[in-house]
């Protein structure tokens, strides 16, 4: 009997995994333990292996595709079975339908339950919005680089498809002709939902779009006339005859925000295939601006008042904007920070350190062989000392309970082209500053490059965010969940201080320690920014 395969999780914080690549394609002969694919998770890419034995009688999820965990990944059976069951339930055991009877009039309304779900023809494949990151819930087409009538060929790129992570080439795993588009350039649309059809030349596409749908029987025949008016749409020649009787090719979005705006096609450039005009091209066309010439004086004429002052030039132009759709990673960044600034209380403590003597240490100990320290390393040892002997700092909080953390993991933050990640150092207290500063440069280079194991992002139970590299003073952080606090560092200054009543050179640092003002009290962050400074201020109480 076939085995139904679902998308695994892979971390105990998996939501969504993305098929980085299918090591087995349909058809191949699985054994137990072989490996069907490498998922990729939010923090790594791991092998998947097999747990059962037979064919591989169908991929549900194709490569550089994501998907919730749970959804159908794979079918494992006998060679030739019968899958059709389990791919219209959506179960692991075929559902029993009931045959409706026959009748021997033939229903003149326009909404008739169909006897029999219309089945996708041989050849012909649906390819929906691909998941191409774990938090990706909705794409954008940034633009097709094939067009209806196309015929395409496996590893072709098809579109190029915007996610909160970047802007990605989709390419195209099977070979045939592109029958149907979709989603326009410029429009978005859930994961999931029909981006393109492929198959041979010629197929009915509406009765493949209606075989694709899932809603129930008696709403099949209405989706499926909307569907197929859709389609006859989307495939139907976009274009408009300009005035010297020129065809424009414009998107059908383009033609819409062209309506709104007033501006003629005519007299836009395409960026598209073909010198398509797309949405883009429409969003950022500028007209030209016209300048009226100034208005010649006759020589003969007597200067007035008037003539003798001299002409107020205003500028010209046309007040424009432009609205930017967020990418996923923009959204879920939103919402967690979100929930931690409105769930939280949080309340700010700042302290000046004096770095004099960090300064001197640092170099004193970068002058060592094959030896690197950094400042923020200084700070990440200092903050996990202090942890120690202020442990409700510690803590999580947890509704009815505290819960203290007895070990330390200090959450790094890292910056990353399309938002931030926190990398964990894990028993930060028992490293040393030498082996804490090769392990947060080895895990922050893992990190912007998304090699970064699944474990090697979790657990934190503090986080130091340091924008002191960038020159700014002071700052300050929302806590990372469920931590109960987090240090914002800034730059390193050099200024006149008082020390033993004279005003003498020195450099200091800003540090504000954000709190959860439900577990950590004021006094309690006040005195742990106290032994904070004291470890800054004498580096060598750290060595001890």
């Amino acid at each position: 009997m076939a085995e139904v395969i679902n998308m695994p999780r892979l971390s105990d914080t998996m939501e969504e995994g993305t098929v980085a690549k299918w090591l087995k394609k349909v058809g191949d002969k699985i054994e137990e333990g072989d490996i069907l694919a490498e998922i990729e998770t939010d923090k790594a890419t791991m092998e998947f292996e097999s747990f059962h034995e037979g064919t591989l009688l169908h991929i549900g999820i194709q490569e550089g595709e994501g998907a919730p965990v749970d959804s159908l990944l794979a079918i494992i059976g006998n060679e030739g079975e019968d899958i059709s069951a389990l791919l219209n339930g959506g179960g692991n055991a075929p559902e029993v339908v009931e045959e409706p009877a026959k009748t021997e009039e033939v229903a003149a309304a326009p909404v008739a339950a169909p006897t029999e779900k219309a089945e996708i023809p041989e050849g012909v494949e649906i390819i929906t919005m691909p998941r191409l990151s774990d938090t990706m819930e909705e794409g954008t087409v940034a633009s097709w680089l094939k067009k209806v009538g196309d015929t395409i060929e496996e590893g072709d790129i098809l579109a190029e498809i915007e996610t909160d992570k970047a802007t990605m080439e989709f390419e195209s795993f099977y070979s045939g002709t592109l029958l149907h588009i979709g989603i326009q350039e410029g429009e978005s649309a859930p994961v999931d939902d029909v981006l393109a059809v492929i198959g041979p030349a010629g197929t009915d596409v509406s009765a493949v779009l209606s075989a694709s749908t899932k809603s129930d029987a008696a709403e099949s025949a209405p989706v499926a006339t909307q569907e197929s008016s859709k389609t006859e749409e989307v495939q139907a020649v976009e274009a408009e005859v300009s005035q010297n009787g020129q065809r424009i090719f414009a998107s059908p979005l383009a033609k819409k925000i062209a309506s709104d705006k007033g501006i003629n096609l005519a007299d836009v450039q395409g960026s598209g295939d073909h010198g398509r005009i797309v949405k883009r091209d429409v969003e950022n066309y500028q007209p030209t601006q016209k300048v009226a010439e100034p208005t010649k004086v006759s020589e003969s004429s007597a200067p007035s008042e008037a003539t003798l002052m001299a002409p107020i030039t205003l500028p010209v132009g046309e007040e424009s904007m432009e609205e930017v759709k967020n990418s996923t990673m923009r959204k879920v960044i939103a919402k967690r920070l979100g929930e931690s600034k409105f769930s939280a209380p949080h309340y700010y403590l700042t302290i000046e350190v004096d770095m004099d003597n960090a300064k001197a240490s640092r170099a004193q100990i970068n002058s060592l062989p094959d030896t690197k320290v950094s400042f923020n390393d200084m700070v990440l040892k200092a903050c996990a000392m202090a942890l120690k002997k202020h442990p409700q700092v510690n803590t999580t909080w947890n509704g009815d309970s505290t819960i203290y953390k007895h070990h330390v993991h200090m959450g790094v933050a890292v910056a990353v082209d399309e938002g931030l990640v926190v990398p964990v150092l894990k028993f930060t207290d028992q490293l040393s500053l030498t082996q804490i500063g090769a392990a947060v440069k080895d895990l922050a280079g893992r990190a912007r490059t998304k090699k970064i194991k699944p474990d090697e992002m979790e657990g934190s139970t503090f986080t130091v965010s340091n924008l002191g590299m960038f020159g700014i003073l002071e700052f300050t952080s929302i806590i990372n969940q469920p931590n109960s606090a987090i240090l914002s560092v800034g730059a390193i200054v050099e200024k006149p201080v008082v020390k033993n009543g004279e005003i003498v050179p020195g450099s200091t640092m800003k540090v504000t320690l954000a709190c959860d003002h439900r577990t950590v009290d004021g006094a309690t962050g006040a005195q742990f920014l106290q032994t904070l400074r004291a470890y800054l201020e004498n580096p060598v109480t750290m060595l001890a």
